[in-house]
Order: structure tokens, then C-alpha cells, then sequence
């Protein structure tokens, strides 16, 4: 890849905001074309830009080079945005910030792997496993948004609101185009799965999904209760083993724990104020 030169690093550290136009026709001409041609980074920066290469005495390559970086830069910048977007987290959170030191059970090598979206693309299985508190949902939002900004599609719902959108489309008879939607995401991001017991009806609603992403597509799932547990969940045993089968197959198995680390943090609060 081509060095990231001085100005591109300069552009990339200022504040994207509109710089204004001295009343050079040049200028004004330039404008007009970048909202044309779609160029938003170089309307914003050209000004910026040339300056900067005037100064530093950079040739037409260079600049050129500079500006078009600038552009594509931007362009990914704004794609991973709507792809973070899209996959509508209920916060953010980033692998970045998560407390290994608090969780020696989580190992970060794992986690560092799992930034790389070969395993999604392979339409492999994940599943985070431990109580309340251990940082699953950290995990999983913070995977999920990796895998975003590394240009994959992902989207971010809990087990009851999947099963309740499935059921409402069963019922308005637009159950296919919904299990069609979930079909073509990269990755889904299932969490608070065994949260609640299912009845016969969303436990079948929702083995349409694994099995319409079954080793096609990569989802990851969080839940606190051990394998050993799902009959109770799904209260069907075939059912229940179809499901977990599709799961676990191939999949990369993390198990946060038993100690909440939040409530390790709370604790700490109350006694730091005293």
C-alpha cells in the first residue's frame, strides 16, 4: 500500500467542516464539480489540501495522490458508519474497552482472532456462554462492530424481539420475506438467547433462521444458560437438538464465567466512597 503522506495524516486529523471560498473562480468552479462527481472529501479538504501542498512543495503526483486517498479514506470511513448503523446496536461498545484484566477467563489472543472476518465469511458459528455481568454483551457488540468496519453486514437483536418480529410476520403472512432479510446478513448477533422459555411455536420460528443460515452465513449467539440447559428453553427435545446442533457446529466456543464483573465495579464504587 502507498504511504500515508503528511497531508492526508494533517487532512485526517482536522474537523471535517466547510472551509470557505476566498472568491477565486478556480475555486468555485472546483466546488461545483466535487458536488457533481460526488467527491464530499474533497470539497471539504481541496482548499486544505492544496495549501498544504504548495507548502510542503509536493509535485502534481504527489498531490493528486494525497487527494485521492483523502476521498477513498472518507468514503470507508462513511461506509462503516452505515454498516454500524445498520446494524443497530443498543450502545456502543468496542473490544477496545473491555476489561480483560477483570475477566482472566476471556482470553484477548481469541478475541483478537475473532476481529478478522475469515470466520464470518466461512458462515461459522459463535457462541459466548456465562451469567449475568461477565461481558457478553460487550463481546458480542464489540465483535459485531469489527465486523462492520471491516465492510461486512451485521445486525444486532435479542432472542425475544427475533422471535416476536417472526411471529408478527407469520401472522400478517410476510413470514418469508423476513426470514429472506435475516437470511443475507454476513453476521446476526443473537443475544439474551435462553433469557426466556419458548413455547413450541417461536421455538420452530426461529429454527428457520439457523437452518436458512446454517454454514452460509456466521451468527453469534450469547446466552447464560449451559448447553445441558436448552431442553428446558425450547421445550422440545428434537427441536432442541436440531437447534443446538446447527449452533455449535464448527463453532468457536467462549465461556465468560460464572463472576460479574459489573457487580465487581459496583462494589469497588461503594467502597472507594466511603
Amino acid at each position: 500500500m502507498t504511504p500515508t503522506s503528511t497531508v492526508e495524516q494533517h487532512a485526517a486529523e482536522v474537523p471535517a467542516t466547510r472551509m470557505p471560498l476566498p472568491g477565486d473562480p478556480e475555486d468555485a468552479a472546483i466546488d461545483e464539480l466535487c458536488r457533481d462527481l460526488r467527491l464530499p472529501a474533497l470539497r471539504e479538504r481541496f482548499i486544505e489540501v492544496a495549501t498544504s501542498a504548495r507548502r510542503e512543495q509536493l509535485t502534481y503526483k504527489q498531490f493528486l495522490l494525497d487527494l485521492l486517498q483523502l476521498e477513498r479514506n472518507d468514503r470507508e470511513l462513511r461506509r462503516q458508519q452505515r454498516l454500524i448503523r445498520a446494524a443497530r446496536f443498543p450502545r456502543p461498545k468496542r473490544l477496545e474497552d473491555f476489561r480483560f484484566e477483570k475477566n482472566p477467563h476471556v482470553s484477548p489472543e481469541i478475541i483478537g482472532e475473532l476481529k478478522n472476518p475469515a470466520w464470518v465469511q466461512d458462515g461459522r458459528p459463535l457462541v459466548l456462554i456465562g451469567d449475568s455481568g461477565t461481558g457478553k454483551s460487550h463481546l458480542l457488540i464489540g465483535i459485531g462492530t469489527a465486523i462492520a468496519e471491516a465492510g461486512l453486514s451485521v445486525r444486532y437483536t435479542t432472542t425475544a424481539a427475533l422471535v416476536n418480529e417472526l411471529a408478527e410476520a407469520a401472522t400478517a403472512k410476510r413470514l418469508s420475506s423476513v426470514i429472506a432479510r435475516y437470511s443475507k446478513v454476513d453476521l446476526l448477533c443473537l443475544d439474551e438467547f435462553g433469557y426466556l422459555d419458548l413455547d413450541k411455536k417461536g421455538a420452530k420460528l426461529l429454527f428457520q433462521i439457523f437452518t436458512e443460515r446454517e454454514e452460509r452465513k456466521a451468527t453469534a449467539v450469547a446466552t447464560n444458560s449451559p448447553f445441558n440447559e436448552w431442553e428446558a428453553i425450547f421445550n422440545e427435545p428434537r427441536l432442541c437438538a436440531a437447534i443446538a446442533d446447527r449452533i455449535t457446529f464448527r463453532c468457536t466456543l467462549i465461556q465468560t464465567g460464572t463472576e460479574s464483573y459489573r457487580l465487581q465495579a459496583t462494589e469497588a464504587e461503594h467502597h472507594t466512597a466511603r
